[in-house]
């Protein structure tokens, strides 16, 4: 598998996207008391995830992480890939419109969910 294109992007790059994923997140908590359910966001190399943090069912003083929503920034095409997990845990490539220059059009797709791919 060939990763040319994948090539990790700028600190100054990390530093926005990372102001936006939390300005993100900031907004999809507001309704969520933190101890039952809040969002975050990882920041590896060139893919965020958004992703579930929640007591786990069978023993509520653990939490749990689940992923949510991945995207890659491919920087051969200087777009953003939006995915999302299926049942079987493996990343499908979002369709239509996952694919963007901005990161805000995807976090708007995530956050509206028509589809029901990220939240249930």
């Amino acid at each position: 598998m060939s990763f040319e294109g994948f090539v990790a992007i700028s600190e100054f790059e990390i530093f926005k996207v990372e102001k936006a994923a939390k300005q993100f997140c900031v907004n999809k908590n507001k309704p969520f008391p933190p101890e039952q359910l809040y969002i975050d966001y990882r920041m590896e190399d060139q893919t965020l995830y958004f992703l579930e943090v929640r007591p786990k069912w069978d023993d509520p003083t653990k939490k749990i992480e689940i992923l949510v929503a991945k995207f890659m920034y491919v920087k051969k095409d200087k777009v953003w890939k939006l995915y999302w997990s299926r049942q079987n845990s493996k990343w499908q490539q979002y369709e239509p419109n996952g694919i963007n220059q901005h990161l805000e059009p995807l976090f708007k797709i995530v956050s509206e969910d028509l589809k029901g791919c990220f939240w249930g």
